[in-house]
């Protein structure tokens, strides 16, 4: 099998997945479509060295995740779209699930790249440490102040419902 072929059959097996992170990190559809993109052509240029590493998938998604900060340091990042697609059904509770993504969003994309490694992709804080060259304190004690500033968000909105 060619690398061509090997990097598609990869490409096809993980795209939907990648999309799906890059969606938890910049909450735009056709952003995420673009950052999986870039990601994945960047994969492929460093295809054969990749193909070599212990954890291809890992090795794809700080791919992406480097993507994506670089994306936020760009000033054309601060664009935004006119119409936004909307969000495939979530079969448990919509409501929860938009109201979380709104929370998320209002978080920095360090620390929203943290809460989603952390607890979309379920990676162990040594694990986020290595992706995003953290030390594992910063990881922690960021990882506590998301959280906390996620349930002062989520709060807030709560409030909102009921006033």
């Amino acid at each position: 099998m060619t690398d061509e072929e090997q990097f598609a059959e990869f490409a096809t097996a993980h795209a939907e997945r990648l999309r799906t992170t890059a969606f938890m990190l910049c909450r735009d559809w056709h952003l995420a479509q673009d950052l999986t993109q870039n990601a994945l052509t960047k994969l492929f240029l460093s295809w054969r060295r990749a193909v070599q590493s212990d954890n291809l998938v890992a090795y794809t998604q700080k791919i992406l995740l480097r993507v994506f900060l670089d994306h936020r340091r760009l000033r054309s990042s601060t664009e935004s779209t006119i119409a936004v697609l909307p969000e495939p059904a979530y079969r448990e509770s919509p409501e929860l699930r938009l109201t979380m993504l709104e929370a998320l969003a209002r978080l920095p994309a360090r620390d929203r790249a943290i809460v989603v490694l952390r607890y979309f992709e379920d990676y162990s804080v040594d694990r986020v440490a290595d992706v995003l060259e953290l030390p594992v304190s910063v990881v922690k004690s960021q990882t506590r102040r998301s959280l906390a500033k996620l349930r002062e968000l989520l709060a807030e909105e709560q409030l909102a419902l009921f006033a």
